[in-house]
């Protein structure tokens, strides 16, 4: 079974309270949005006590252009991706010994927050010394899934290639998206929720021999799931001023409704009880998500708390968010055959699952 062997993760320099957040936030939007003391309380509710930024607190005062916030995240997602990337290659929690970004044969970039023609990977490779026959996979638009997604796609090319060494890169800055024209709800709650981060792991197929100390998660499996006519459940409507934030209110209800079918099914095809899950390895979209995690599929709390941990300290990162969650896991060094489920849902709306075991 192709393998995580390590992952790192990447905090940006500007950290905020969530109490300071809310404080800016209604100094942006005093007098413009009705019933906004109201509103936000949704700042206090989500169990976020902290989140972490690109861009300093100035900048959201100012007036930005698409094509200014655009620049940005493409110099800075290419910064924090080189850092990310040589935190993986060489993290002594994980490997033994440095590998080479010249030994890497494939990677897959996850990121929806920016547009870069060529993709952030073309540019990172002018920055790292990476084979120039490189396998090139650019992943757009699956938001919140990604990097679960990202997890699917290297394991389908070490599946192929079991001598392949895959490295998946998500960085999202969910800050240079900030619409401070944008008077709608969902604006709000996203202004209450999101944040920057950057991760990166790496999967090794079968026939790569590593010299680890520790045990690390095996892919058993993997699946998808997309729902019909559900575009207007999250996304972007991009504008002239740049990406505007979908949030359906119906996104708990949907996961209660959808999401315990798709898991129960998978798991069931694996020939594997829910119950024999032990490291639930879920993306925390916001505290109403985890509860409906919980409820879909007969969870306790305390198969949530990484998950509600990394959301107190870095808030929804989108797709690099459950890297964050699976370092945790992966970092508290689990028993021989351990199962796990790596869990996200994003636009489309799509769901990706994927089944770990801890092992040699």
């Amino acid at each position: 079974m192709p393998k995580i062997a390590s992952v790192s993760t990447y905090t940006p320099p500007f950290s905020l309270a969530q109490s300071n957040i809310e404080q800016l936030t209604k100094e942006l939007f005093q007098n413009k949005i009705s019933r906004l003391e109201r509103l936000l309380k949704v700042f206090e509710n989500g169990e976020i006590e902290r989140r972490n930024f690109c861009v300093p607190p100035d900048w959201y005062r100012e007036e930005h252009t698409f094509e200014e916030r655009n620049s940005l995240y493409i110099d800075i997602a290419a910064r924090y991706s080189v850092e990310v990337i040589n935190r993986c290659l060489t993290n002594r929690s994980f490997l033994r010994n440095d590998i080479s970004a010249g030994d890497i044969d494939a990677i897959i970039f996850v990121s929806s927050t920016g547009i870069s023609t060529p993709s952030i990977d073309a540019r990172i490779m002018n920055l790292l010394p990476f084979s120039d026959q490189i396998v090139r996979m650019p992943i757009w638009g699956l938001g919140c899934a990604g990097g679960a997604a990202g997890i699917s796609r290297a394991y389908d090319y070490c599946k192929a290639y079991p001598n392949a060494k895959v490295l998946v890169v998500c960085v999202e800055l969910c800050s240079l998206t900030f619409q401070k024209d944008d008077y709608t709800k969902s604006n709000l709650v996203g202004t209450s929720l999101f944040a920057d981060g950057a991760a990166c792991a790496l999967v090794c197929g079968d026939h790569v021999e590593l010299e680890q100390d520790v045990l690390t998660p095996h892919i058993v499996g993997r699946r998808s799931k997309w729902m019909p006519n559900s575009e207007d459940v999250m996304g972007w409507n991009v504008k002239n001023g740049g990406l505007h934030v979908v949030f359906s209110k119906s996104i708990p209800s949907i996961i209660s409704n959808w999401l315990g079918p798709f898991i129960h099914e998978f798991l069931s095809a694996c020939n594997v009880p829910v119950e024999q899950i032990v490291n639930f390895v879920a993306h925390p979209g916001g505290k109403k998500v985890l509860n409906a995690y919980e409820d879909a599929l007969q969870l306790t709390k305390n198969h949530t708390n990484v998950s509600r941990e990394i959301l107190k300290n870095h808030g929804n990162m989108s797709s690099p968010t459950v890297f964050y969650v699976l370092e945790q896991f992966m970092l508290k060094k689990s028993k021989l055959n351990t199962l796990g489920l790596l869990v996200a849902l994003g636009p489309g709306f799509s769901g990706e699952v994927v089944l770990l075991e801890w092992g040699e």
